[in-house]
């Protein structure tokens, strides 16, 4: 079944987009555009799926490795290609810091939300080049809030994360939305708490908690957490990524150009330590 959603959203969904938040003089959803013509043009990586399951009044963030990352043994691969170039394929980001700092690994951030197409498309991409990432390499996930129709899938995000369902959930998510429609996406209102917490309870959480947790202080400020990472970062579309804090990929022509920048510039960071 997860085979079929990555297959139907590689078909149906734009080879290359990007979704920005809406203009504020505009009731209209913002346009979608190449990703390869937009400075922000990038996609956007998979996240941490194991963060230990919280209380119903705290979410916590991935900021921890998961049972795969423990016992990691891909070898360090080499970058293929030409290496970036800087100003075309990626920026550096004025005093950057990663969004959540473990260990020493290199952190490459996928910033996305759950109903921009790009993102759909992109994330079974990003999700295969997590598997092949070494042990000094931390892929994670940090969903923005750019339009009030992304609300309740961000908060969705980290109440599940604290139930440790995102490597479960995560491309089913899209794929209720853009796929079967069995979740609001653009052009609707946006999504009720209990809706989603319904969608989610055929994972064997409690929908009750599961709202409460979407509800709660401490996903709130994760919300916060991530949308002032996305601006400190310079973000203005999604899917981007970051990479340790320090560089934003903005080239790229496909998706897997867009990895391939980001293979780079993980190389770049080891050889600095």
């Amino acid at each position: 079944m997860k085979s079929r959603h990555v297959l139907m959203l590689s078909l149906l969904l734009p080879l290359m987009a990007a979704c920005g938040p809406k203009p504020a003089t505009d009731a209209t959803p913002a346009a979608e555009t190449p990703a390869a013509t937009t400075t922000d043009a990038t996609a956007a990586p998979a996240t941490d799926a194991s963060a230990a399951p919280a209380d119903a009044g705290t979410a916590t963030p991935a900021e921890g490795t998961d049972s795969a990352a423990a016992a990691n043994t891909n070898p360090v691969v080499p970058p293929q290609g030409p290496a970036p170039v800087a100003g075309t394929d990626y920026v550096v980001i004025p005093n950057g810091q990663p969004y959540a700092p473990l260990n020493g690994q290199i952190e490459v951030v996928e910033v996305f939300g759950y109903v921009c197409p790009g993102c759909a498309r992109f994330a079974p991409e990003v999700a295969a080049w997590k598997k092949k990432q070494p042990a000094d390499v931390r892929v994670s996930y940090v969903p923005v809030v750019f339009r009030d129709t992304w609300e309740p899938y961000g908060k969705a995000f980290y109440a599940a994360q604290a139930k440790g369902l995102v490597d479960k959930t995560h491309d089913a998510v899209f794929a209720a939305i853009h796929l079967q429609r069995a979740l609001p996406g653009e052009g609707q209102p946006p999504a009720d708490p209990a809706q989603i917490a319904q969608w989610y309870a055929k994972y064997g959480v409690d929908a009750k908690e599961f709202v409460s947790l979407m509800n709660s202080f401490g996903t709130n400020s994760q919300i916060a957490r991530g949308m002032q990472f996305a601006k400190s970062s310079g973000v203005e579309s999604t899917p981007t990524i970051i990479v340790n804090g320090k560089y934003r990929v903005t080239g790229g022509q496909t998706y897997a150009d867009v990895l391939r920048i980001a293979d780079h510039l993980v190389a770049m960071e080891r050889a600095q330590r």
